[in-house]
């Protein structure tokens, strides 16, 4: 597929044969299952997911690279696989609705352009009751970020808010020269489940995700001042948590109970994040 690559849709193809097969071994794709694949460009993690599943579906934002992907069932011997390709932004697609065609849950995968990675890890996951896992390519040091553990300079909003909807495990290194063009940095390859959580725990999200903001945007300064806004000291320590400790040192657990306790004594802090 000859394409000359476009920076502004950040694209940096797969080329790397052996990478591109130990990727497909750890998604372990299966002939019933319902994959996505988000930014298939030229196809190399396509062909091989063709070639195992029987239901893909492609989302691609350039037009000029479509033609070619619609074309690729005819290179594969899979005549029973049923493969939908959509030209449109990932950010605004339906997930539920795809989810719903097919009357089953979605395993999504891709080589995520590192510009738009993370928010659209965020808005994927606002669709994870549909959702088995997802397996992306991402920059490494987001990977890094989003399995961070606590006391880590790499740890903080990204990876407690990731870590509380999703067990995160990273799987592979991917040099930059397994792609062309080469990117400035090194990349990872990870996998995500959502842990399914409650209803009645999801209803904190905005309260956590304003919390942690707040706590990590002032990371050198201890609860006791960052969160001065959201819950005193005294409230603090009777949760269990010294007012003196710095962002980086409070588990995704602890975060969680903070948020409960604010979300359910200040309606209005809920509401307005």
């Amino acid at each position: 597929m000859q394409h000359t690559p476009r920076k502004r849709f950040g694209q940096n193809f797969l080329v790397d044969q052996a990478v591109i097969e130990t990727l497909i071994s750890r998604i372990a794709p299966l002939p019933d299952q319902n994959i996505v694949e988000i930014g298939p460009g030229q196809g190399a993690l396509t062909e091989p997911l063709l070639r195992q599943s029987c239901d893909l579906t492609v989302i691609e934002l350039d037009r000029d690279l479509v033609a070619a992907l619609q074309s690729l069932p005819q290179k594969v011997s899979n005549p029973d696989c049923t493969f939908k390709v959509i030209s449109a932004d990932a950010l605004t697609v339906d997930y539920a609705k795809l989810a719903k065609e097919k009357a089953d849950k979605l395993r999504i995968v891709g080589n995520l352009p590192y510009n738009i990675s993370t928010p659209l890890l965020f808005y994927l996951l606002e669709y994870s009751e549909h959702i088995t896992d997802l397996h992306f390519m991402l920059q490494k040091e987001v990977v890094e970020r989003i399995a961070a553990k606590p006391g880590s300079k790499t740890y903080g909003r990204l990876s407690v808010m990731m870590q509380w909807l999703c067990t995160t495990s990273p799987l592979v290194s991917v040099p930059s020269t397994a792609f062309k063009p080469q990117p400035k940095v090194e990349s990872g390859f990870i996998r995500l489940v959502p842990k399914g959580l409650p209803v009645d725990e999801l209803k904190i999200a905005k309260t956590l995700k304003g919390l942690v903001t707040a706590a990590f945007s002032q990371r050198r300064k201890t609860l006791r001042n960052s969160l001065s806004k959201w819950i005193d000291s005294n409230t603090l320590e009777q949760l269990g948590i010294d007012p003196v400790r710095r962002a980086e040192t409070v588990s995704v657990e602890e975060y969680c109970l903070l948020a409960q306790h604010v979300y359910k004594t200040s309606d209005s802090h809920s509401a307005n994040i």
